[in-house]
């Protein structure tokens, strides 16, 4: 027990230490003092003290030889703090200033990989994301033979997918509605015919997508359905077409567990076209 206490209270008097030593030098008018303790704060991991002295030291750096550094070393305390929208500003802001500078490639990765950070899950607001896709198709643009150029495109890829994933559950909602029209203004029709338009334009923007199959999936049934639920003006038009899509989807996918369902349509298509 005794030892125990001996070891709290040895504890509490370095950690008093330290937050003395980092008062006097965070109040010093030394700025060659301060930016040492900064540099020192940061290669010993301690960024939240680092950012402190950095933020200050930013402004009164300017124009001088630390500048360069002192702005990267900024940038990196806030990734390193979990400030994920400050460290981009910061590194865009580094890398604007310094195009050429020592830290500019990493700099730019990092504002990719800060906005990485804050990228939402696929249901909610994927604005962040766009940004980060965009930050990194910067990235690749500006340094094509970087160490970094291959974990940058893996994460500009995992960002699409999330775009993509936004897009099928939306597709996959407007598929669940169905007849469900409290949502629209006109008939059981739009919820199936927006399905078909989400996952299309989904498709079109993203033709290598790993959940191909899921849309195409999605606009099969919803053609089918829209045939079922159809005018009758417009009723053999949409079979026919829901038909041809089967058919499509067969060929595309001539393994899919969906395949029975296709061609349950196919045999309903044909009936219904037929007599």
């Amino acid at each position: 027990m005794k030892i125990k206490l001996i070891i709290i209270l040895s504890l509490t008097l370095v950690l008093t230490g330290c937050a003395n030593e980092f008062n006097r030098v965070f109040k010093s008018s030394d700025l060659d003092y301060r930016y040492e303790y900064a540099k020192q704060c940061f290669a010993q991991g301690q960024f939240s003290r680092a950012e402190i002295l950095l933020q200050d030291l930013i402004t009164t750096k300017k124009g001088t030889e630390e500048a360069e550094e002192s702005l990267y070393m900024l940038a990196m305390s806030q990734f390193m703090n979990a400030d994920y929208e400050s460290a981009a500003a910061t590194f865009k802001k580094y890398f604007q200033s310094y195009p050429r500078g020592v830290y500019a490639e990493r700099a730019m990765y990092y504002v990719g990989q800060s906005l990485y950070q804050s990228a939402p899950e696929p249901r909610l607001d994927q604005t962040p994301t766009i940004g980060a896709i965009n930050a990194y198709q910067q990235f690749l643009d500006f340094f094509p033979n970087s160490p970094l150029y291959e974990s940058a495109q893996n994460r500009l890829f995992d960002l699409q997918d999330k775009l993509v994933m936004k897009e099928l559950l939306s597709a996959q909602l407007y598929f669940n509605l169905g007849g469900y029209f409290g949502n629209v203004s006109s008939s059981t029709e739009s919820n199936y015919s927006s399905c078909i338009i989400v996952a299309q334009n989904a498709l079109k923007n993203f033709p290598y997508t790993k959940w191909r199959e899921n849309f195409a999936s999605l606009i099969m049934k919803s053609k089918f359905e829209l045939a079922e639920n159809s005018t009758e003006d417009k009723r053999m038009e949409r079979y026919r077409d829901a038909e041809d899509e089967c058919y499509g989807f067969i060929n595309e996918y001539p393994e899919s567990k969906d395949r029975s369902t296709a061609e349950k349509y196919i045999t309903k298509c044909k009936k219904i076209v037929k007599d």
